[in-house]
């Protein structure tokens, strides 16, 4: 495929995208919310903004509006885009999303290649005194120390599968393994940050094919995942508390730090540790021990 014609491809994936993060977060708010009141009577057939409200709103016509959400339009301006992701509420990350499909902006440096652990990064991961686990920009585990691997509970066949051409992928344990969904007490959380993490990667990289399988395999065998990416969820992954119902020392609390690598683009190396004195820091180190 030549340049140029990737490059319109990525144009018409970027408008659709752009369409359909735009109807989502309409049908998230309530007329009210903008201070839009209902006529005394009047019955509405969408639970959020209509369209020509939301147009109104942003100063262009419903008709203009209209063909950006049927991705018909290629040409919006940044004080289009500013009053749209005022009025709609966006989030810093979700304004960001609503740039780049506007923009259909070039991929990111890596797409389309496959991740490369350096071995500085590999021996800070095996040396972390917490529990470490490198996660590639597909969420493919590419590293890991033994204290990470018994808290994210990966069998030996993972663990042997880690550094191949086919590594243990952390989204299709969550949403397509029992197992992995009983480990994460909080795992509607755990599924909606994996789900805004990939909504964002597959915006960022077009053209990275096996990244968009990916989404087409996660959807087709979890309707939680199918549910979640209708949803277009839009958050980049951040340092959080993480809560576990680990199998072998029951219930942990977890701080979790991401760290991202600058010179390897979508790879996350992420931390988990306890609050020194506390239960979750006594059954950490039983994993330790273990």
């Amino acid at each position: 495929m030549s340049t140029s014609s990737s490059g319109a491809g990525a144009a018409r994936s970027s408008s659709a995208e752009l369409g359909a993060f735009l109807r989502s977060r309409r049908a998230a708010l309530t007329p009210r919310e903008l201070g839009i009141v209902p006529s005394s009577g009047e019955r509405r057939r969408v639970p959020g903004l209509r369209r020509e409200e939301l147009a109104e709103l942003v100063g262009v016509s419903t008709a203009y509006y209209t063909r950006l959400e049927r991705g018909e339009s290629h040409q919006v301006s940044d004080a289009l885009l500013d009053s749209l992701a005022r009025v709609l509420r966006l989030s810093p990350d979700e304004r960001a999303h609503l740039y780049r499909l506007a923009r259909a902006l070039p991929p990111v440096r890596g797409t389309g290649q496959e991740d490369q652990v350096r071995r500085p990064i590999a021996d800070l991961v095996a040396g972390s005194l917490g529990a470490a686990v490198l996660v590639g920009r597909r969420t493919d585990i590419l590293a890991g120390n033994p204290l990470g691997y018994a808290l994210w509970d990966l069998t030996a066949a993972e663990i042997a599968a880690v550094g191949t051409p086919d590594p243990p992928n952390q989204a299709r344990r969550v949403f397509l393994d029992p197992a992995a969904r009983r480990l994460f007490a909080d795992w509607e959380r755990q599924a909606e940050d994996l789900a805004s993490y990939l909504r964002l990667a597959t915006a960022e990289r077009p053209d990275d094919l096996a990244l968009h399988r990916l989404v087409a395999e996660l959807a087709a065998g979890s309707p939680d995942f199918a549910r979640l990416w209708r949803e277009h969820p839009v958050r980049d992954c951040l340092h959080t508390v993480r809560r576990y119902r680990h199998p072998l020392v029951g219930e942990l609390e977890l701080d979790e730090e991401i760290l991202r690598l600058p010179d390897d683009p979508g790879q996350r190396l992420i931390i988990s540790a306890a609050q020194p004195g506390t239960p979750s820091a006594d059954r950490l180190a039983l994993l330790i021990a273990g």
